[in-house]
């Protein structure tokens, strides 16, 4: 057993809802899925962050693409460091399928056209 859910969810050691299941990675459901068709992309590997491997960041970024190629719109957004807001310290890829006004906001993106001025 280790202290990384990822890593116990790709051993088989913990419950997941597998959607993919590629020789490097998987994709699974997230516990909290913030809309429906939302989804982790997430090495078999353990690396802490999309920094710590070029390499295996390249081969779960190639999967995500793959899954999300005949998708809609969507974000794929991954996190270095609790201050980017990553929770689980294993390198993981959120697909977020979105939709016109669907009420999910990014920090950096309110809607507006135009910057608020000081």
């Amino acid at each position: 057993m280790t202290d990384c859910p990822f890593c116990e969810i790709v051993a088989g050691r913990a419950p997941a809802t597998i959607i993919r299941d590629w020789p490097q990675a998987i994709a699974i459901v997230p516990l909290n899925p913030v809309v429906e068709g939302h989804l982790l992309v997430i090495p078999k590997r353990h690396v802490d962050d999309f920094t710590t491997s070029a390499y295996t960041s390249a081969v779960t970024m190639h999967y995500a693409a793959e899954l999300a190629r005949d998708s809609g719109p969507m974000n794929l957004i991954t996190s270095k460091g609790r201050p980017a807001t990553q929770s689980v310290f294993h390198l993981h890829l959120h697909l977020v399928p979105r939709a016109e006004n669907d009420g999910l906001a990014l920090p950096w993106y309110s809607g507006r056209t135009r910057r608020a001025q000081p």
